[in-house]
Formats: C-alpha cells, sequence, structure tokens
C-alpha cells in the first residue's frame, strides 16, 4: 500500500541535529496517522507515494519543526516556589506552576527546568528542539489505512515528539519522541 492522506505509517528513524549528534533514535516501529496532527508537513510530504521498507532522508529547517527559539517562553522564578527534589531536565505543566511564579507566564504550555540556581530556577517553553534543524532518516516499517476513530482524532495515538509532565516523569528519563 502505498503512503496517501488518512493512512497510518509505522516508522523507526534516527533524528541528528545539523552537526551529526543524534537526539533520538527510535528502533521499535510506532504507527502515525498521516493527514492527522501526528507529523510534521514536511514529513508527511516526503512520505507521499512511499511503501512499507522505503528510507526516506529529510532536513527539517526549524521553521518546517519545533519553530525558532522565542526568548519570551524562558522565565526565571524563585526558587523557594519550587520542591527541592526538583531538578534540570525535568518538566512542568504551565497549570501546574507554583502561585507566585510570574502572572505572564503562559499556563497552556509545558516547561522545561533547565538550570538552578540557589536562589531561581530557569523555566523555558521552547520545546528543547526549537531554533535547530534537523536531520532525519526515516524508515517506513508498515502501512495500513486508518480507522474511522483515527480518522476522527487526527491520531494514531503519537505525536511526533512529545514532553511528559513533571508528575509522570522520572529525572533524567524524559521522553522525547
Amino acid at each position: 500500500m502505498e503512503i496517501n492522506q488518512q493512512c497510518v505509517v509505522a516508522l523507526t528513524w534516527i533524528l541528528k541535529d545539523t552537526l551529526g549528534e543524534e537526539l533520538d533514535v527510535l528502533e521499535e516501529p510506532v504507527e502515525f496517522l498521516v493527514g492527522g496532527d501526528d507529523l510534521f508537513d514536511a514529513i508527511e510530504a516526503a512520505l507521499q507515494g512511499h511503501e512499507a521498507g522505503a528510507k526516506v532522508e529529510l532536513h527539517i529547517e526549524p521553521e518546517q519543526g519545533f519553530g525558532d527559539f522565542n526568548d519570551q517562553l524562558v522565565f526565571l522564578e524563585a526558587r523557594d516556589l519550587f520542591p527541592p527534589e526538583i531538578e534540570e531536565g525535568m518538566t512542568i505543566e504551565g497549570v501546574s506552576l507554583p502561585a507566585g511564579c510570574n502572572p505572564d507566564a503562559p499556563r497552556d504550555v509545558t516547561y522545561t527546568v533547565t538550570d538552578i540556581y540557589p536562589e531561581h530556577i530557569v523555566l523555558d517553553a521552547n520545546h528543547p528542539l526549537a531554533g535547530i534543524a534537523l536531520r532525519l532518516s526515516l524508515k517506513v516499517e508498515a502501512v495500513r489505512e486508518a480507522t474511522e476513530e483515527e480518522i476522527g482524532r487526527g491520531s494514531a495515538g503519537t505525536g511526533f515528539f512529545r514532553i511528559q509532565p513533571l508528575h509522570a516523569t522520572t529525572p533524567g528519563n524524559e521522553t522525547r519522541h
């Protein structure tokens, strides 16, 4: 079956930055809905017409992927507002920010704790790959028709990249795919 809109593809990949540093490896196939919200438009366009077994190499600019880095989404917050066990790399849902945090900090985003200092912490709502051009080596492991349920929700159940909220994250074990 050829990949077209409203089908599900099972993919594996190696994601690198433009310097060749591996950022993510997906060794076990994961299903994504083509024509939904699971994949970037650039990836969907590159996959069109391919079949299971196809290998696709992509260069994705920031504006085609996670966007440009926005310094307006970086906030310094008082260290004492957060629990002592907070660590760099943890994520916090904006709706869960403690009272006393900057009222201008958006509540509908996920923040990553990027730095911890004695008096403050740095929260960054940019995606960790914002502003980075990416190289993606994809392999199409399988292609199938999408179910009505998948089409209705716009997803095969997995987004291209996902960051778990703080309460579901074990420090040092963040999920980013």
